[in-house]
């Protein structure tokens, strides 16, 4: 399952703050492994942040990754995240679940194309 959002006016820390806490609510542990910055010669910089995801170790299950969280961040004040997980981890229950509270805490700064 994939699930693809565009965001303007959103700081790209709080974005990936805000992904993590709400998958780890829906019982997922996402663990950063890569985080770079990249200067641009206008003198802005782009982020880029990979998040791998497992399932918490407290729900008993084991802690093979189950999908990937990328998020990139422009000097437009734009960040994009792209979520691909695997279903037998997230249920549809669980991923509609995470998909409304990210649509009500982070709405209102979603590009809607």
């Amino acid at each position: 399952m994939q699930i693809r959002k565009t965001y303007r006016g959103l700081n790209h820390e709080m974005l990936c703050d805000e992904v993590r806490s709400l998958l780890q609510k829906q019982g997922i542990i996402a663990v950063e492994t890569e985080s770079q910055t990249y200067g641009l010669p206008s003198g802005a910089t782009q982020s880029r942040s990979t998040l791998l995801l497992r399932a918490d170790p407290a729900q008993g299950k084991d802690q093979r990754e189950y999908g990937s969280v990328h998020i990139l961040g422009s000097p437009r004040d734009e960040a994009k995240m792209l979520l691909d997980v695997d279903d037998a981890v997230l249920s549809p229950e669980k991923l509609s679940a995470f998909q409304e509270d990210l649509d009500f805490i982070l709405g209102s700064y979603e590009v809607k194309w």
